[in-house]
């Protein structure tokens, strides 16, 4: 099979005329975030292009050294995104949240490197790309499993007082809110799940097929990298839910909102 066509940079242009549609249809519809997608259209490119410059200068001299400060930066950013999408936590659910994004993301990329793909964890072909899908997909399941939490907490706080003043412990009070974010976390992941090689063929799967790799190796990668994904996603949601909302209460059993 052939590898991927290059496509060349007037060509690659053209992809923009498309942006033009979204926005003679959002302007048509009146919603008015004509700059968001501009913005995020440009910041897209220049962090692509930058990642992709930055990737090839690696590659070409790879080096453990490189791939750990790139995990090391990609864990950081991720931290960072998570947090200022759920502003207001204490230090202690903060940490715990950095720790279970790093150590669980960490782990999952460490076992699909090593043990599935059975390369080096230090060979940035491989460690780079497939900690950019796992990273990613626990940052997002992590954001949605804390604003699932913490929504419900403000919803429910006359409830929360009213259970805490008859002598409910706070335990049997939050575990709910935690059991309820963690499955809010997984739906989405486990829908695409339901779809995938009939309504929709995954981008990782496409992208090796259009680099040349036989169709059922890309399948069998496809298949690994949604249960990592999976799994990622429910050990990071898990314990930086679990860990986090220990600190919400003291040993009074007061709850601290």
């Amino acid at each position: 099979m052939a590898g991927a066509v290059e496509i060349n940079l007037v060509q690659f242009s053209l992809i923009y005329v498309l942006l033009l549609v979204v926005l003679f249809l959002m302007r048509k519809s009146k919603i008015s975030q004509t700059k968001l997608l501009l913005l995020a259209s440009f910041r897209m490119t220049v962090q692509l292009v930058l990642a992709g410059l930055v990737l090839t200068y690696i590659f070409k001299n790879p080096h453990p050294v490189f791939t750990v400060l790139y995990l090391l930066s990609m864990t950081t950013f991720a931290t960072a995104r998570v947090l200022k999408k759920n502003p207001g936590l204490n230090p202690k659910f903060k940490l715990a949240i950095a720790a279970s994004l790093a150590g669980a993301g960490s782990l999952i990329v460490l076992f699909f490197v090593e043990v599935v793909v059975g390369m080096n964890f230090f060979n940035p072909q491989y460690t780079i790309p497939l900690s950019g899908m796992i990273f990613g997909n626990a940052m997002t399941g992590l954001t949605l499993a804390l604003k699932t939490f913490t929504d419900h907490l403000k919803s429910q706080r006359n409830r929360i007082d009213t259970l805490i003043n008859l002598g409910v412990t706070p335990r049997k009070i939050l575990l709910p809110f935690v059991n309820q974010a963690l499955e809010t976390a997984l739906l989405p992941t486990m829908n695409s799940m339901l779809g995938m090689g009939i309504i929709s063929l995954p981008g990782m799967m496409t992208g090796q097929i259009l680099s040349g790799t036989l169709p059922m190796t890309a399948i069998l990668y496809q298949i690994a990298i949604m249960i990592a994904i999976t799994t990622v996603v429910c050990l990071t949601s898990f314990s930086a839910l679990y860990f986090g909302y220990h600190t919400l209460y003291n040993e009074r059993n007061q709850i601290l909102f």
